[in-house]
């Protein structure tokens, strides 16, 4: 067998009574470093047209955090009930983030309707610029978090792709194999996969950005990571519903990919607010 990557054989620690989930610490950080690296973007615009926005970010995030785990939660459920309400599911299990189980495009949605909400707010007692500003600074560090938020999903050993034998497969110990896949040993890191790519968009993100209108950043980073997603959703072999051979997910990426297309080739055309 080649050399591979191992899986983490932690997933959780225990300090005193409490239990800390590696898969939550990724999606703390990740988050953290979205906060972080949004408000230097937003502050930096803020001083080129003179506004104070330094915090902003950290303000918006106390609502539209909390409101992109939960939309992330209900997707998932949704796309993914048998768990929760098959024969052998629970509904209980609903609550247990910690293990895994939040579906980007619902964690969008909501956190989206969060900010824009937390935005309005703050925007009666102090200027603002317009809110795709606010959307295009954060949409870099939105990507930063979803690739370290996917080593979550290698320290709970799940979400990986099809048998692969070579040395950037990803060893899966047995009690974590799906069934039929008994005897075998490595798989596609798709979390690898997914956690490179959102770096390296957000990287083209923050290089080229400042050249597209206004709004354009952040419809390039949707239809780019869907872009990708479809791909390395059609890898993985967890459950999932299918549609006409392809999974729910990749259905959903395809029509990301054609509304985020479509906004941004308008968008080019209006008048442009770099930052």
């Amino acid at each position: 067998m080649h050399a591979s990557i191992p899986t983490p054989t932690l997933s959780q620690i225990a300090i005193g009574p409490l239990t800390v989930h590696f898969y939550a610490l990724c999606i703390i950080a990740g988050i953290a470093i979205a906060i972080w690296l949004g408000d230097k973007r937003l502050s930096l615009y803020g001083e080129s047209s003179g506004l104070h926005l330094k915090g902003v970010v950290s303000e918006v995030a106390v609502i539209a955090v909390p409101a992109g785990i939960i939309g992330g939660r209900i997707y998932h459920v949704i796309t993914s009930p048998d768990a929760y309400f098959g024969s052998n599911g629970s509904a209980l299990a609903i609550f247990k983030i910690w293990k895994g189980g939040l579906g980007i495009w619902g964690a969008i949605a909501l956190g989206v309707a969060g900010a824009y909400l937390s935005w309005r707010r703050l925007a009666t007692n102090m200027e603002l610029p317009s809110f795709r500003i606010f959307l295009d600074a954060i949409a870099p560090g939105i990507l930063l978090a979803q690739a370290i938020g996917r080593f979550g999903n290698w320290f709970n050993a799940e979400l990986f792709g099809r048998p692969l034998n070579t040395w950037w497969a990803l060893e899966i110990p047995y009690k974590y194999r799906p069934r039929g896949y008994g005897l075998i040993e490595t798989f596609h890191p798709t979390f690898l996969y997914e956690a490179l790519w959102s770096a390296l968009l957000a990287a083209v993100l923050i290089k080229f950005g400042s050249r597209w209108a206004t709004g354009s950043i952040f419809y390039i980073y949707i239809a780019g990571y869907s872009f990708a997603r479809f791909f390395i959703e059609g890898l993985r072999i967890d459950p999932a519903h299918d549609l006409f051979g392809l999974r729910i997910n990749q259905w959903m990426s395809i029509f990301i990919i054609i509304v985020g297309v479509s906004l941004f080739m308008r968008n080019q055309r209006g008048q442009r607010e770099r930052i």
